[in-house]
């Protein structure tokens, strides 16, 4: 096997200085706090206090917790500081307490939680401004700065489905995506097979599971140009896609059967048509948008009943970052540029994935379009190691999800920021989950 280039090297002389890091810094943290700000001060104090799904913490919980893990990793473990509030540590590690039970713990009222946010805020940029980045990898190219940033927005991103789940009058709004003209390109892209590099091993931000780059070899198979649509979806509802067994994996057909399932969470049929609940709004669903809110195994059903599956993440990785003219794993299906918004849905910018088709400016090398924001898009694969993988800088953000219990989403959501979403970010999740912003594309192997 030839192998292939790896991901861009970082040399000296392009390396970031010390001074861009520490404004990329500022800037990701700054940006992470103003958004907690908004998605706790959008809704009143009982809201903030209520667990309004099982499945998901309090607000005022991830609020402490953020300010909680900022604390242990940037002020303790980079500064050296004493710990400010070791009483609450307990309270707001994620692995002692399961979400369904935190409502129950003694928590900080949302004022004082507000409070210890904030304060440990200001220590941290009294730290950050005389950070030289340098001495262990935690704080080389100002790592631990971008894993508290990149944890702030994943957190944001759960109370963001939070905001979903509760009940009650809209409490978030923002501009729709700008318009765009259906789609006539093709409907799939053949994706040449040989190696490429997956991972990365010089992203200086990447976390551990993203690590270390290593050369895979992919037979060529075609993918979806876009994500599947709620049009198609509904075309799988209406040829009795719920109700035929041979679509669906004993396992998902077993949870169908459960949970009595007809169509993606927050949807529901009145009037001859279809309606969804985004945000506390009702409306007609889009026949034009990525599907959203559907499971695993919803989505390898579809796959099925279209005669297709759902694409490995290997496959996944290769279409969003090979460039075949040279061999090269770029870092973003359009290069290696920062995302902006002409490139993909990202950020919270909207509140809704755009239709299919839109961000030409975002597609890769081969034409697929929109592998980066809009819906998180499952894959077939589980969740495991690359070869290699180290943990770093604790085993319980990665490690110890390692199995066949979780699938892999990539690609990011409109409710992931650019800081936390990349070509070799890799998240994951059980195949029941719902509540996410996930959706998904399909591929078929070439045939022979």
């Amino acid at each position: 096997m030839t192998a292939p280039e790896t991901d861009t090297p970082a040399t000296e002389s392009d390396a970031p200085s010390t001074e861009t890091l520490r404004e990329r810094a500022l800037a990701s943290l700054l940006t992470a706090r103003d958004r907690t700000t908004l998605l706790t001060t959008c809704v009143e104090e009982p809201d903030l206090t209520a667990q309004h799904s099982p499945l998901m913490s309090p607000l005022v919980w991830d609020l402490a917790h953020i300010g909680n893990q900022e604390e242990l990793w940037l002020l303790r473990a980079v500064g050296g500081r004493e710990a400010m509030r070791p009483e609450i540590d307990g309270l707001y590690d994620a692995f002692e307490h399961p979400r369904a039970e935190r409502l129950s713990l003694p928590l900080l009222p949302p004022g004082e939680a507000r409070r210890y946010a904030a304060e440990v805020r200001g220590r941290a940029l009294d730290l950050l401004e005389g950070a030289d980045f340098t001495g262990t990898r935690l704080t080389e190219a100002g790592f631990a700065f971008g894993m508290i940033a990149q944890h702030e927005q994943q957190h944001d991103e759960t109370m963001l489905i939070t905001h979903q789940l509760r009940t009650g009058p809209q409490a978030l709004t923002a501009p729709d995506p700008e318009p765009a003209p259906p789609f006539t390109g093709p409907a799939e892209v053949l994706v040449p097979g040989g190696p490429f590099t997956m991972g990365t091993s010089t992203e200086p931000w990447a976390l551990d599971n993203e690590r270390p780059a290593h050369p895979v070899d992919v037979a060529p198979f075609w993918i979806d140009t876009t994500p599947v649509t709620n049009a198609a979806y509904q075309a799988f509802i209406g040829d009795g896609g719920y109700d035929t067994e041979r679509w669906w994996t004993p396992e998902g057909w077993a949870h169908v059967r459960q949970h009595s399932l007809n169509a993606p969470q927050f949807w529901f049929r009145e009037g001859g048509q279809w309606l969804r609940r985004r945000f506390g709004v009702t409306e007609v669903v889009p026949c034009e948008e990525p599907v959203l809110h559907v499971c695993w195994y919803e989505a390898d059903a579809y796959a099925r009943w279209a005669g297709r599956r759902l694409p490995t993440e290997a496959e996944w990785e290769k279409a969003a970052r090979h460039d075949p003219a040279t061999g090269r794993s770029r870092r973003y299906p359009w290069g290696d540029a920062e995302p902006a918004p002409e490139h993909a849905n990202l950020g919270q910018r909207h509140l809704r994935p755009a239709p299919a088709g839109s961000y030409p400016a975002g597609a890769s090398p081969l034409g697929v379009r929109q592998l980066i924001g809009d819906v998180w898009e499952w894959t077939a694969s589980d969740f495991l190691p690359y070869p290699g993988f180290t943990a770093f800088p604790y085993k319980e953000y990665s490690e110890v999800f390692f199995g066949p219990e979780y699938k892999v989403l990539r690609g990011g959501s409109f409710a992931v920021d650019p800081v936390a979403c990349r070509g070799t970010f890799r998240n994951w999740d059980y195949p029941v989950r719902r509540q996410i912003f996930s959706g998904f594309r399909t591929a078929r192997s070439e045939a022979v």
